[in-house]
């Protein structure tokens, strides 16, 4: 998989807006050290014509965990009352650069989306450029029909971590940073525990960006590897919510080692299990 089949440049986008087949996504989400709120920024500037995709409206609303995948005909019904349809070039962006964009395309492409890719840098590389924006209410679009299905492959619950774990070639990382990793600092979730899955290894998401926007293909499979992660054997992608977990599936799909899944609950779901825990730094190798 080709850097250009993940992202496209806001050069790209701008040449593109008024097109039938292209429709652009507002997926921010942001944590609270962020204190910002998506929905007031979406409302306030975005780019024209795009639409606001809500990981917390749509998810599984029958789950006590944060925003996991919906069934796939609630998806569908979500995405296609948008006016999201089968056929059409999905283009996501975040308010961050790179963030919770990557969740949202992961999501778009594990219920069948064939092209859904990330706009290079965002919302604040299209304003650092003088870009269009559009404000006031968003334009409605009319609905569309959106084909979902499941792609079970791609997600794995705790249950499934455990048994991959314990097969052998399997490795799980892990994109919160370190402290929380290590059990040093709280999580941002009341009744979560501090520490990390045993066996996981840590590679704290910021290691592999820099200024909104991935890092050269060189480093991050040399950040990959300082973290003790062997590229040839199968990765599980985790984190504390199954967000900044998509930026390391996203980083491993451009330099052609994609993910083997994502864990969903991520540690917000382990964490609050009576699965064993570890502390301390990661044991490599």
């Amino acid at each position: 998989m080709a850097y250009d089949d993940v992202f496209v440049s806001t050069e790209w986008l701008a040449e593109r807006l008024n097109a039938p087949d292209v429709v652009v996504i507002d997926g921010s989400w942001y944590l609270p050290v962020h204190n910002r709120d998506p929905h007031a920024d979406y409302a306030q500037r975005r780019i024209p014509g795009a639409l606001r995709f809500d990981i917390d409206a749509v998810k599984d609303a029958a789950s006590t965990l944060p925003h996991m995948l919906p069934r796939p005909e609630a998806f569908a019904a979500a995405v296609g009352a948008m006016g999201i349809g089968d056929g059409m070039r999905i283009v996501v962006y975040d308010g961050l650069g790179l963030f919770s964009a990557p969740r949202v395309r992961w999501t778009f492409k594990t219920f069948g989306a064939k092209d859904v890719v990330i706009l290079e840098g965002g919302f604040p590389k299209w304003q650092a450029e003088g870009r269009p924006v559009e404000e006031g209410p968003p334009r409605a679009r009319s609905a569309r029909s959106f084909s979902a299905r499941l792609d079970h492959s791609a997600v794995v619950d705790g249950d499934d971590v455990a048994r991959a774990l314990a097969s052998g070639p399997y490795q799980v990382v892990d994109a919160r940073p370190a402290d929380r990793f290590r059990g040093e600092a709280p999580e941002p979730r009341a009744g979560v525990r501090s520490g990390h899955i045993p066996g996981s290894l840590n590679l704290p998401f910021p290691a592999i960006m820099e200024k909104g926007a991935l890092k050269s293909p060189e480093a991050i499979a040399a950040a990959f590897s300082e973290a003790g992660v062997d590229l040839d054997k199968p990765v599980i992608t985790t984190c504390g919510s199954g967000v900044s977990a998509a930026i390391l599936s996203t980083a491993l799909e451009t330099i052609g080692k994609p993910a083997r899944a994502l864990y969903d609950g991520s540690w917000a779901d382990w964490g609050t299990s009576e699965r064993p825990m570890a502390t301390g730094p990661a044991k490599k190798g």
